[in-house]
């Protein structure tokens, strides 16, 4: 089957989805596995691959910033997912993007996404929806990293299930230097020497904020600063701001320092996740694209 039949049955097969959602109520082929208010709320951080297998995960902080924990997700949903993170956006919608539209011309809003199971390494998901005229929410089934991906779309918030984290804590993941990362609700990207003479940054070390959301948002950061500082080392990839944001400590406030607009500040960030920035019609959250 030509691509662009697959494409455009794809789109169609949501479109039907949705309506049929709106006529029965749900569409949903199981229950949660667990009481969502036992889930834990999480961030997605970035993309990686899998020990040996190369397979792609989708790594999700938990709040507290320790843990990363990795979840298998397809190589399609990982391009989504990075696109997301980036605050790409195609000219004409793609699937993940298609879905959230859909949504929003439908009056239904995206609330939540669960990953409520494992069983055999497959992980189970389901979407949360709100519709104007219903006083319950609609739960439809779905697999993990589609959740996530229009999850990131919509600007709905991801709760995991605490056996599902515990037993991707087992899975070996390591990183992508040079990819778009985010923690606390800041995303950063990699700094070449182009984007640092546009931007008129300074010769410092560190990592360009192409994103700010929340208290950091709120506290005066902003997309094209330079982050200079994570609790006093330099980070010098996005994966290393990760993993200096894992290492504060527990109960302390992540302490930052960066350049913007000419002058130095410093930050103090809690780890906690950051409440998502709600995206109506699945439109990504005003950034720096980079």
């Amino acid at each position: 089957m030509p691509w662009r039949w697959r494409s455009r049955l794809s789109q169609g097969v949501i479109w039907l989805g949705v309506a049929m959602l709106t006529m029965s109520g749900t569409l949903a082929a199981r229950d949660l596995a667990v009481d969502p208010e036992t889930m834990v709320e999480v961030e997605v951080a970035t993309v990686g691959v899998a020990g040996m297998s190369g397979l792609p995960v989708v790594l999700l902080r938990e709040p507290g910033a320790r843990e990363v924990v990795p979840i298998f997700i397809g190589p399609n949903e990982a391009g989504a997912i990075l696109r997301s993170l980036h605050g790409e956006r195609a000219s004409r919608p793609r699937t993940h993007e298609l879905l959230g539209d859909v949504l929003a011309g439908l009056d239904a809003s995206l609330e939540r996404v669960y990953v409520d199971a494992i069983e055999d390494s497959t992980f189970f998901g389901m979407l949360e929806l709100r519709l104007e005229d219903r006083s319950e929410p609609v739960r439809i089934d779905s697999r993990p990293s589609d959740a996530i991906a229009v999850a990131l779309n919509t600007g709905a918030s991801i709760h995991v299930a605490p056996q599902v984290l515990e037993a991707a804590r087992e899975i070996e993941y390591r990183g992508l230097e040079d990819q778009v990362v985010a923690a606390l609700g800041i995303t950063v990207t990699p700094l070449d020497e182009e984007l640092r003479a546009a931007l008129e940054l300074p010769d410092d070390e560190g990592v360009l904020v192409s994103e700010a959301q929340g208290e950091a948002a709120e506290a005066g950061l902003a997309p094209g600063a330079l982050l200079l500082e994570v609790n006093g080392e330099v980070p010098t990839t996005p994966m290393h701001f990760l993993e200096l944001v894992r290492g504060t400590s527990r109960g302390e406030k992540a302490q930052l320092r960066y350049w913007q607009k000419g002058e130095e500040h410093e930050l103090e960030l809690s780890t906690d996740v950051p409440e998502p920035r709600r995206r109506p019609g699945g439109q990504p959250s005003s950034g720096l694209r980079t």
